[in-house]
């Protein structure tokens, strides 16, 4: 039998994905059939080629059983049938610096706000499917809310969760612990894993001593480290092991004068102000970490926002913010930390650190993305996910190369581009159906239409106006 054919005679009692949604989640499904057959699609696969036109997907128990032109595939009994001329299938996105949180300051100290019910909602109804929580300041909520979206309680992507940070003394947060020796690096990685933790973040004053402890111990768990460091430099990380390293490079540490090793020295952006990418020291912190497969995390839409230039208040995100957080998006943080940053050397700063990011993927090295729901508390989850492709393609990336950092490439650092990350068969059916054609103008990625998330189709409309006014800070 034609291996094309054989996956759409599986017994309907194979159908896993049929969840007991709550009365609050059934709203925003809208296909829920064991059988689905997307026709006249056309079909950016992620993987970085060109569209096909008039194709036809079979989805059949959350799996994608079936991709031919259309006329072709056989449609099993109960199928149900969607025809999408004039839309895009491209494939669930894979974004690596999510928060479940919304944040505000005070003179002293960010203050995080949980949104645990809405912030999963907008990430979906933007098209991101698997999300790595990068860091996580009420972890048992986080892992509540991975459970609940996994049992139809609650809707959202597929939660691969960090445990709190992995941070050294003094910690910049409250809700931080302060791991300061190999012991207790290893005990802290034991006990997140053994709660259910996937995944872990390092944070800035952690040593070297204690992130190689906690990299060790997570890898032979089979989990991932990523890192906002600065007591650690990027090469140091790197050669530890590190899998990702957050923000791109314009927090590297690597090349301020005088540093104290395992020290950090405060935020240096003047040192990344003076180096040239075509330096001898910038090249080859890019080939190391090239040579070790550690993966740079783009967060762009957060560090953009900061400058009011590069990435303007969002309107369709200001509609999700309730009173108190719509007035501190827009002056404190749109305008104001910009203005405090000076907001010339701010944006000159972000195109360079595009530039950067640019040039690194021409070198062969690994760029995933993230939102970043903190931060100045300038963006708000699936919103912000757009914007971040956006300034991709302002970086100098094509449209069908900025789907794929945010698709396959996201697969791959997380070690799961078997099962995700490219519209195959074989794959999970994690599908965003958009009106438009985002391949060919980016701007049409914010034309969501319908997510599918393990087959199962989400209403990426209804999902947004349940949010409207309900993240706060």
């Amino acid at each position: 039998m034609n291996a094309a054919f054989a996956g759409i005679f599986l017994s309907a009692s194979t159908f896993a994905q049929a969840l007991d949604f709550s009365e609050q989640s059934k709203p925003f499904v809208s296909v829920n059939t064991e059988t689905v057959l997307l026709t006249n699609a056309r079909i950016v696969d992620g993987t970085g080629v060109s569209a096909v036109e008039r194709h036809s997907i079979l989805i059949r128990d959350g799996k994608i059983v079936s991709i031919a032109p259309d006329g072709v595939l056989l449609v099993p009994k109960n199928s149900e049938i969607i025809d999408l001329a004039g839309k895009t299938v491209l494939p669930g996105f894979v974004m690596l610096h999510e928060h479940m949180f919304y944040n505000a300051s005070d003179p002293d100290w960010f203050i995080q706000s949980t949104q645990p019910v809405i912030f999963p909602r907008l990430y979906l109804a933007a098209g991101v499917t698997t999300a790595r929580t990068a860091g996580s300041f009420e972890p048992y909520t986080d892992l509540k809310v991975k459970q609940y979206i996994g049992s139809g309680r609650l809707v959202g992507p597929n939660f691969d969760t960090s445990a709190p940070f992995v941070e050294g003394a003094p910690a910049q947060f409250l809700q931080a612990p302060e791991i300061e020796t190999v012991d207790e690096a290893v005990t802290f990685v034991n006990y997140w894993a053994d709660q259910g933790m996937t995944s872990f973040k390092a944070y800035m004053n952690v040593t070297n001593d204690v992130l190689g402890a906690a990299i060790e111990q997570a890898h032979s768990r089979g989990l991932k480290v990523a890192g906002h460091l600065c007591s650690v430099t990027y090469g140091e990380a790197s050669d530890l092991g590190i899998d990702n390293l957050e923000h791109g490079f314009l927090l590297a540490t690597d090349f301020v004068e005088g540093r104290e090793k395992d020290k950090c020295g405060g935020f240096p952006l003047a040192r990344f102000m003076e180096l040239e990418l075509e330096s001898t020291e910038v090249q080859a912190l890019m080939d190391k970490l090239i040579k070790n497969k550690t993966a740079i995390t783009s967060t762009l839409a957060v560090l953009a926002r900061i400058s009011a230039t590069v990435n303007p208040p969002n309107s369709a995100a200001i509609d999700a913010l309730g009173h108190g957080a719509k007035a501190h998006y827009l002056g404190n943080h749109a305008q104001g930390y910009a203005r405090a940053l000076d907001n010339d050397i701010w944006e000159r700063a972000v195109r360079k650190e595009m530039a950067w990011e640019k040039a690194f993927a021409d070198k062969g090295g690994l760029i995933v993305t993230g939102s970043d729901t903190t931060g100045i508390g300038g963006t708000v989850a699936g919103f912000a996910n757009h914007e971040l492709l956006k300034l991709l393609v302002e970086a100098g990336f094509t449209p069908i190369e900025a789907i794929k950092i945010s698709t396959l490439n996201g697969a791959i650092s997380m070690g799961r581009e078997a099962a995700i990350g490219t519209v195959s068969v074989g794959k999970n059916a994690d599908l965003i159906i958009i009106d438009g054609k985002p391949d060919l103008d980016i701007s049409d990625i914010t034309k969501v239409v319908t997510v599918f998330k393990d087959g199962i189709g989400y209403d990426s409309a209804k999902l947004i106006e349940s949010s409207k006014g309900r993240v706060e800070n």
